[in-house]
Order: structure tokens, then C-alpha cells, then sequence
């Protein structure tokens, strides 16, 4: 049998309940997802990778799955060299909005001109999380506006810590 190993890449700051559809989803599609948090020097995150990493393996423990095998790691450079190294068979995309399909197709066409042995998945996301961006959740949460419908309780949570202690 083969193993259907997948990668979710992003820079998951914060990991939104978008984010946490689209693995939720990913779970019947594959046998493995790992959540591959992007470390971007030129982006100034409001998390470090290792909190990131941390926060979502967390969040992971509490999904219950069988079938899938759920996990965490990191990166630098690209999604599609992770991938190899992990031997991971597809790239697991969400898509919110038109504007997300053609910034996602150009991606997902150079990723195969670069890797042509990996696939590339798109799973749209749920209605209700078309609209969640890490970074709207953070400019809500900067101007003082709830967010607790936007990202799980442990992110939150974490967020309302790091604005105590930066």
C-alpha cells in the first residue's frame, strides 16, 4: 500500500480556523499531513517558528483521527524541497476566493515544472472561512476586536499573552 504523505505549508501566523478546516478536511484525503510552518526572515511574525510549531502541534493533539497521522515541522526555501525531504506526495492548498485560485495555479504550475512528481491539492474552503486571514485576525486583534470565532481558544489564548509580554 501506499503512503499518502501531504504537506500544508504556510507561515500559520496565527493558525486560523481556516487553517484548521483545511486540515480537518485533509485527514480522509491523506494518510499523513504535515503542517509545515515557513520560516520567512522578511516577514516580521508576531510568533517565532518555534511558537508556531509549538501552538499548532497543541491544536493537533486535540483532533481525534485514526485514519491520518497529523504533525509538525518547519522550514526555510522552498515548499517543494521540504516536500521531497519529507517524501511527501502532494502539496495541500485551501482557496478562499478567485483571487487566491490564481495566485495558488501560478504556484502550483511552477511547483510542478520544479517538482513534477508532487501534486498539488486544492481544497476550497468552507463558506464559513472564506474570509479568515492570519493577517485580518491580527490587525482585529491590534484594534482591541473579538476573535474567538476566528482561531481556536489555545491561539487566542497565546495571542492575548504575547500583546502582555512582546
Amino acid at each position: 500500500m501506499k503512503i499518502k504523505r501531504a504537506v500544508f505549508p504556510g507561515s500559520f501566523d496565527p493558525l486560523t480556523n481556516g487553517h484548521l478546516d483545511i486540515i480537518k478536511r485533509s485527514i480522509p484525503v491523506f494518510d499523513e499531513v504535515i503542517v509545515a510552518v515557513l520560516n520567512n526572515p522578511d516577514k516580521k511574525p508576531m510568533f517565532t517558528v518555534e511558537e508556531r510549531c509549538s501552538m499548532i502541534s497543541l491544536v493537533l493533539k486535540q483532533i481525534e483521527t485514526e485514519d491520518c497521522k497529523l504533525s509538525v515541522d518547519s522550514f526555510s526555501g522552498l515548499t517543494v524541497d521540504f516536500a521531497r525531504k519529507v517524501k511527501a506526495t502532494a502539496i495541500v492548498r485551501g482557496i478562499r476566493a478567485i483571487s487566491d485560485y490564481e495566485y495558488e495555479l501560478r504556484m502550483a504550475l511552477m511547483n510542478r515544472k520544479l517538482a513534477p512528481e508532487i501534486e498539488t491539492v486544492f481544497l476550497m474552503a468552507a463558506v464559513e472561512f472564506s474570509y479568515i486571514s492570519s493577517n485580518l485576525v491580527k490587525q482585529i486583534f491590534s484594534l482591541g476586536g473579538s476573535i474567538d470565532s476566528l482561531v481556536p481558544p489555545l491561539i487566542e489564548t497565546k495571542m492575548k499573552e504575547k500583546l502582555l509580554n512582546p
